[in-house]
Order: C-alpha cells, then sequence, then structure tokens
C-alpha cells in the first residue's frame, strides 16, 4: 500500500514522506507527519484517544520501530530511530493488563540518534544531538549532546 492511500487519513503527512507495508497504523488522525519521513517494514504508529504524535522532518523509523502515544509523544527534525526501537507513553496496570495509561508525555529534539532496541519511555525528554546506545531503556530526561547506554539509560559522555 502506498503512502498516497494513508495521506489523507492523518492528521498531517508531509510533502515526500513514505511509509512501507506491512505497517500498523492507528489513531492516524491524530498523528502528524513532517516532510521526509522514511518509515520502514513493520513499523507501528498509533496514537491513543486523547494523545497527539508529532513527527517532524525528515525523521527515519527503522524496521520494527514502534511510536506509542498515549501520553503526547513529539518527535523532533532529523531523528533516526533504528530498527526495534520503543518509544512508549503508556504502561499497562499491573493488576490489570487490558488497561492502558499514561506515565508522561514523552519529547525527543533534533538530531537525535536512538540505537536498535532500544525503549524510551513515558514522561521523558531527549535533548537535541543527544545518543542513545543500543539496547538502552530510557527512563529518566537525557540532556541535550549527551551520550547514554545501559539499563536503566545513564550518561556516559558529552557530544557538544
Amino acid at each position: 500500500m502506498s503512502a498516497v492511500l494513508y495521506r489523507r487519513a492523518f492528521a498531517a503527512f508531509g510533502p515526500d514522506s513514505v511509509i512501507v507495508a506491512p505497517v500498523r497504523l492507528r489513531g492516524v488522525e491524530r498523528i502528524r507527519i513532517g516532510a521526509g519521513l522514511a518509515a520502514f517494514e513493520r513499523c507501528w504508529i498509533e496514537a491513543e484517544s486523547g494523545a497527539a504524535l508529532v513527527i517532524g522532518d525528515r525523521v527515519y523509523l527503522g524496521h520494527g520501530a514502534h511510536v506509542h502515544a498515549v501520553d503526547d509523544v513529539k518527535i523532533g527534525d532529523r531523528v533516526m530511530l533504528a530498527d526495534n526501537v520503543l518509544v512508549n507513553s503508556g504502561a499497562h496496570a499491573a493488576d490489570e493488563v487490558k488497561t492502558i495509561s499514561g506515565r508522561g508525555p514523552i519529547n525527543i529534539g533534533d538530531d537525535v540518534f536512538v540505537g536498535q532496541n532500544a525503549v524510551v519511555l513515558g514522561g521523558v525528554t531527549i535533548g537535541e544531538r543527544a545518543i542513545i546506545g543500543a539496547g538502552a531503556v530510557v527512563t529518566r530526561d537525557v540532556p541535550a549532546g549527551a551520550t547514554a547506554v545501559g539499563v536503566p539509560a545513564r550518561v556516559i559522555g558529552d557530544n557538544s
């Protein structure tokens, strides 16, 4: 299925953006996509009722990347989410796994790289030019220009 078929369903769908099938899309009327998005096979892009998902210009979503907005999620310009990255502002309730609640908004700044299989959880901000290592689990804010790795992710350097 081509991106042209999706364009009208989205809140906004920028020029030169491409979503490669197969992909899972949900709540597209709450998703705003900037110019030049490249989203590859097996991506999940979804926004729950009451949440907004904003994806900036020239963003790369690798194979199997999953962006799930239960609370608002904003991804800046020129961000790269490598294969199998999970960005999820929600969580399941401990006593009722079918219930999803928000953990707080996610804000990913411009020019951020998030390595393969990393996880970004709700309530965090990743500053511009930050690097998140492969397999990291981001549970708290990462400053602009920092490199963060590990589980949970911790800052190990400054790229400024």
